[in-house]
């Protein structure tokens, strides 16, 4: 029997834990296009009495509301119920001191992962360095695409990691599926994390006192995942070699290494190298896209291999910014306005396996308007 732990317990039950020494950190992982990022704004504006930091990759792609934004940095944005969301630009470590140092302290700091970042070197930056004194590592929430979960994600050895490693597993997105799909994804996870404590969700709604002040990480544990030699958990390797030092990088010992940075796949720029298989292309213009061939585009030429595609679109058909999102075969476009007409151009970031960038950036280059702003004045 499935329940779905939606409810709408008052937030406000979130408070500091008196008796416990540092800033409580909570990680946010989870597969790309899971709903981290509907997550972060649900907890941020949900908090009742209590001072939140948030750490992301790019915070201008959080889609903050406006009316709770009071002031903006070149790092970081401060809301007007006292939490503050900090982008970071370089090591996680110095993003932590700049929260830590701050005049005004926080009670709490929600740390998110990029889709194709294994949590546990992240956790480890916490553990294994001088932060250790002023933090403690309350949990690590992994998001799951309830409908696009497969096999074929858990085959990569991130998404495994981050199951394994999460001390919730959030099921994202519950209102697209069956109960029987439900059943189906909850069985497998409890098949690679047999103590598994499942949440449901629809559009990360959850009540924040199941996700935040849990005080669920147990370092010992993760201590003995690692290390155990016979690798209980089914997956046909071990990580047992991790960089723990700030920089990120970390090796697998099952025959191969490799390295890769946690801040890549979702950070908009130059086209990046592979992760698993997995390679980002950036794309921009500076003149619009025409909607029906955009619209082409989605229908008819985007790749099979395309799991997760956002970005800021303009049209030349409209006056709007429009927000994108893509998770597996959905897609969405919210409507929002643009900060000023100089500020119109099209971002978009796409990731996926065995893409061609040449082609792809071709494909997205005609569907820029050749007719720029004959359709809207």
């Amino acid at each position: 029997m499935i329940a779905n732990v939606t409810t709408s317990e008052p937030n406000a039950l979130i408070q500091p834990d008196p008796t416990a020494t540092g800033l409580p950190v909570t990680i946010l992982t989870g597969f790309l296009g899971a709903g981290k990022t509907t997550l972060l704004n649900h907890i941020l504006n949900n908090q009742q009495g209590v001072k939140t930091a948030v750490l992301v990759n790019e915070f201008g792609e959080i889609g903050i509301d406006n009316d709770l934004i009071i002031a903006t940095g070149e790092d970081m944005v401060e809301l007007s119920n006292g939490c503050i969301c900090c982008s970071i630009n370089g090591e996680l470590l110095e993003a932590v001191y700049r929260i830590l140092e701050r005049p005004e302290p926080v009670d709490y700091l929600v740390v998110e992962t990029t889709g194709l970042a294994d949590p546990l070197p992240v956790a480890m930056t916490f553990l294994g360095s001088d932060l250790r004194d002023q933090t403690r590592l309350d949990s690590i929430i992994t998001l799951i695409d309830a409908e696009n979960f497969s096999d074929e994600i858990l085959d990569g050895e991130v998404a495994r990691a981050q199951v394994v490693y999460g001390d919730i597993l959030l099921l994202n997105k519950c209102d697209l599926v069956s109960p029987e799909r439900l059943e189906e994804v909850e069985g497998r996870l409890r098949e690679i994390k047999t103590d598994a404590r499942i949440l449901h969700s629809v559009k990360g709604e959850v009540s924040l006192p199941l996700l935040l002040s849990v005080g669920l990480f147990e370092s010992d544990k993760v201590a003995a995942q690692q290390d155990h030699e016979d690798c209980d958990h089914d997956h046909g390797h071990c990580v047992h070699e991790h960089d723990h030092e700030p920089q990120h990088d970390h090796q697998h010992d099952h025959g191969h290494s490799h390295h890769h940075d946690h801040n890549a796949a979702d950070h908009p720029g130059a086209d990046h190298l592979a992760i698993e298989g997995f390679t980002s292309l950036s794309f921009s213009s500076e003149g619009p896209f025409a909607l029906r061939k955009f619209q082409n585009f989605l229908d008819n030429q985007l790749p099979a291999g395309v799991f997760r595609a956002k970005g800021i679109l303009w049209f030349n058909e409209s006056a709007k910014r429009h927000v994108f999102h893509l998770a597996g075969k959905r897609f969405s476009i919210d409507d929002s306005e643009w900060s000023s007409p100089e500020a119109r151009k099209n971002q978009l970031v796409v990731i996926g396996k065995n893409l061609d960038h040449a082609k792809l950036r071709k494909q997205l280059q005609a569907c820029v308007a050749k007719d720029a702003g004959k359709g809207f004045a």
